[in-house]
């Protein structure tokens, strides 16, 4: 659970400006910012657009502009495993920048504000971890992405990420294991 002054410290910087910040690739440095842009117009030759990704990961290893742009294109190439990796990483420095537990199964609801749709990190912790169930899931490893979704409905009671649908899977999944 946050301290007062975390608290303090990451309320500073309203945290829509964060969320641009991460999604227009600012407060990166010139070369990884410049790889991410030539990894989306390189996109149909994926071992382009993949060398420039991974340069621009090099370059800036943890912001979430670049976490995401890896993420986004091993799952949109349909390259889950790898995609299941970055959703790791991802929620590792969710899980960081919320000054949660590392493991998500030790999440609590009370340790951010996970039902406030606007703030942004705690909302980005949902949402990694609602990749890490899915992949889990479609990787076959049925009882972890059951696991993280049920997490993710309990941080996120209102479900405003969806983890009943996932969940809404995994029954139609049992239910044809089973007959």
């Amino acid at each position: 659970m946050a301290t007062a002054s975390q608290h303090e410290h990451r309320t500073a910087v309203p945290e829509d400006a964060l969320l641009s910040a991460a999604i227009l690739g600012q407060d990166l440095p010139p070369g990884a910012e410049w790889h991410l842009r030539e990894a989306a117009r390189a996109y149909r030759d994926g071992a382009i657009a993949e060398a420039h990704l991974l340069k621009a990961q090099a370059l800036a290893p943890t912001p979430a502009a670049v976490l995401i742009g890896l993420y986004r294109f091993y799952f949109y190439k349909n390259r889950l495993p790898e995609a299941l990796e970055v959703a790791g990483l991802c929620l590792a420095k969710a899980a960081r920048d919320n000054a949660l537990a590392i493991d998500w199964r030790e999440v609590q609801r009370r340790d951010a504000d996970f039902c406030d749709f606007g703030a942004v990190l705690p909302r980005f912790y949902l949402f990694a971890l609602k990749a890490h169930a899915y992949l889990s899931m479609r990787l076959g490893d049925l009882a972890e992405g059951r696991a993280a979704a049920m997490k993710l409905l309990e941080l996120d009671p209102s479900d405003k990420v969806g983890a009943k649908v996932l969940l809404g899977v995994f029954e139609r999944l049992e239910r044809d294991d089973d007959g």
